[in-house]
């Protein structure tokens, strides 16, 4: 049986200052009023790039769809749709759009998350009725929004379950070539995949810090400056130690995103998105 990477090492307090800790590498801001096995899930998420080759347990794709769709939907259109991947074929193809990121392969399960608005269509076409709200860019925007919200649920699924996933965003790379190997129709727009597996213990990963809550937490209106060279200095700083205790590359974080926002090449191949979706069959008003 694969091992439940989600309990802590011995003599290791989850309690919810260590938890706190663990994600800001800070102390806490302040207590929470309560603590409960939900919160602790959330607070170790980290990102799992290595994976045993165990199969899932039988239904644990329809859970975690479950756990995906019960998540909020604007008006509860539900404009999502998800193409669970196992043949490590197609695995290979959809790794090769994506940066060639080896732990798409090497994870039993796949998840590619649509904006799905040929649902609607389709029902509108079989009504009779001519839609041209579809047509525009809120359209789009709801979908995304929905499906991230159904993804994370099944993300926060799959850890309480003992198993790991990451995003990978490099499926937008060349989301024509994706919707080709997906088949995907019109107005169906692949947004990110998500590995789903066993983490591999001999590969341990860390919680991965964030931003101290001063930078991104405003109150009532937006405080301008929030991030000041204090704040990201020390985040670069608290990122360095995560790098080094991972043995990762330490590039300095504000250099890296700014790098990474740069210029249109820096976007790998993401900069013409406005036209990939054209094809797609979006019209974007």
């Amino acid at each position: 049986m694969p091992p439940d990477s989600l309990t802590p090492p011995a003599g290791l307090d989850h309690t919810s200052a260590a938890a706190l800790h663990a994600r800001y590498h800070a102390a806490p801001a302040a207590s929470p009023p309560a603590w409960n096995a939900v919160l602790d899930t959330l607070l170790r998420h980290r990102s799992v790039r290595a994976y045993l080759p165990d199969p899932l347990p039988p239904g644990t794709l329809e859970t975690l769809v479950a756990a995906a769709q019960s998540a909020s939907s604007s008006s509860n259109l539900q404009t999502w749709s998800v193409i669970a991947v196992e043949d490590r074929t197609r695995k290979a193809r959809l790794a090769a759009i994506a940066a060639n990121q080896k732990h798409i392969v090497q994870a039993p399960l796949f998840l590619v998350w649509l904006a799905d608005l040929a649902r609607l269509g389709a029902i509108a076409e079989r009504s009779g009725v001519a839609v041209e709200g579809l047509d525009y860019l809120e359209l789009l925007v709801v979908a995304m929004v929905d499906a991230a919200l159904a993804a994370q649920n099944a993300t926060v699924a799959l850890e309480g379950l003992g198993l790991g996933a990451v995003y990978i965003g490099a499926v937008r790379n060349d989301i024509e070539a994706v919707a080709a190997e997906l088949d995907l129709p019109a107005r169906v727009m692949p947004l990110f995949g998500l590995c789903v597996g066993y983490p591999d213990p001999a590969i341990p990963t860390d919680v991965k810090p964030r931003l101290p809550q001063a930078v991104v937490l405003h109150r009532e209106t937006y405080r301008h400056g929030a991030a000041s060279p204090d704040a990201v200095a020390g985040y670069d700083e608290a990122m360095r130690t995560f790098q080094a205790v991972q043995r990762m590359d330490g590039d300095v974080w504000s250099r890296k995103v700014v790098e990474r926002v740069r210029t249109p090449a820096s976007l790998t191949g993401r900069h013409r998105m406005r036209e990939a979706l054209g094809k797609l069959g979006f019209q974007l008003r």
